[in-house]
């Protein structure tokens, strides 16, 4: 099942791009869903008909779906948001406000790829498309699996052990209730899913496609979401410019445009260099509905296959050498002075900008010793491992 998901600044045509791929996979013969995950889903306008929380059928073999967060949350979240609202009780918190407050910020977006998750293993689908939401939004929500999955390891536990012992105790001293099995096996759930979110979303059938318009502020954010991503092992197959302004026959205000999206189109083709172009012109109406979507990727695509399996190896990849080993992490558009890099027991912290992220190492490389680490022109990130000893438990890389 190949799965693409689109990404991209609020504004630049992602929804419209998404939907028509889609709508170009069914009419190929594959069974098809386009899924959004933005909570300010735009499909149905896309398409020009009315789409709900389950997947609906706009075109022979293509089915929509905007996700109904609320039923998902309810499905996911309740016992947990029971608890502490349970707590905000007792603190005298006003029940309107406690409900706000038992809302994870992003929880929508969340709960839409635990959505994803099942259509993904119901089996019913050749090709999955998932409106994502902006791309800040879209690399918080990508990230959350990871992280919750290392406080689930290391954190949860202990706490749970610790809580289920001493429950009475707490509850008489602290005059709040304490969270019962129930919660943490709604924690532990929530985890186990999203962890096989993040399996389906960085293997071998899925990918990243960034939508971008030639401006340089969308740029520079296409670009930093091209490394964060990478970061965080997820892979991107291409790139879509969007609404270019045809060159020719025009006036000199639109004659300027063209001058400078030429410009910032020169500086796309750098910035994501040997990974594919597609570009998408202005048109003079915005396409609505199924045929307007599929004529739009004919003209996108122009003869390529949308759906091919990106080759070659995803942004991870250890190799053995003798002595040791080498980790390769790919991170486009960064230099050496933008990477901190640390280690802590069996995890390798790495930090690009404001995103973080804690490697779990394989065992095969947690048991050695980093010997030294570079990034080299390519923008991927090489750490070597020794065995030998580490006279610590934790090693910095300058």
């Amino acid at each position: 099942m190949r799965i693409l998901l689109f990404t991209g600044k609020g504004g630049v045509g992602k929804s419209t791009v998404a939907a028509a791929t889609a709508a170009q996979a069914a009419a190929a013969g594959h069974r098809t869903l386009v899924l959004s995950t933005d909570a300010a889903h735009s499909l149905g306008d896309a398409f020009g008909t009315p789409v709900g929380s389950q997947p609906t059928e706009v075109a022979e073999r293509l089915f929509v779906q905007q996700v109904d967060a609320q039923e998902r949350f309810e499905r996911s979240w309740a016992e947990i948001q029971r608890y502490l609202l349970s707590v905000l009780e007792v603190a005298g918190v006003d029940p309107l406000a406690a409900e706000e407050l038992t809302v994870v910020p992003g929880a929508e977006e969340v709960l839409a790829l635990l959505e994803l998750r099942l259509q993904a293993l119901s089996g019913g689908w050749d090709v999955v498309v998932v409106d994502c939401a902006p791309t800040a939004e879209t690399l918080r929500l990508l990230a959350l699996p990871e992280a919750l999955g290392w406080y689930m390891q290391r954190v949860f536990p202990t706490q749970a052990r610790v809580m289920t012992a001493l429950k009475p105790v707490l509850s008489r001293a602290a005059g709040v209730p304490m969270p019962g099995g129930g919660v943490f096996d709604a924690v532990e759930r929530l985890h186990t899913e999203l962890d096989e979110v993040r399996s389906l979303l960085s293997g071998p059938e899925a990918s990243v496609r960034i939508v971008l318009t030639p401006e340089s502020v969308v740029l520079a954010e296409a670009r930093r979401a091209y490394t964060s991503l990478s970061l965080f092992g997820y892979r991107v197959d291409g790139v879509v410019a969007n609404r270019i302004f045809p060159a020719g026959g025009a006036d000199d205000w639109r004659a300027g445009w063209v001058v400078a999206q030429d410009e910032v189109l020169a500086q796309v083709e750098q910035s994501f260099a040997g990974l594919p172009l597609w570009r998408s012109e202005y048109r003079t109406a915005e396409p609505v509905g199924v045929t307007d979507l599929r004529t739009l990727a004919d003209e996108v695509y122009a003869g390529t296959d949308p759906l091919a399996v990106p080759s070659g190896a995803g942004p991870f990849e250890v190799d053995q050498v003798d002595g040791g080993a080498v980790l390769r992490l790919r991170l486009p558009l960064v230099s050496r002075t933008e990477v901190d890099l640390a280690r802590s027991g069996d995890e390798l912290v790495v930090t690009v900008g404001s995103y973080r992220r804690l490697l779990t190492l394989p065992a095969a490389l947690a048991r050695l010793r980093v010997a030294g680490a570079r990034v080299v022109e390519d923008g991927v990130l090489q750490v070597r491992f020794q065995e030998t000893t580490p006279d610590s438990a934790q090693e910095t890389v300058t």
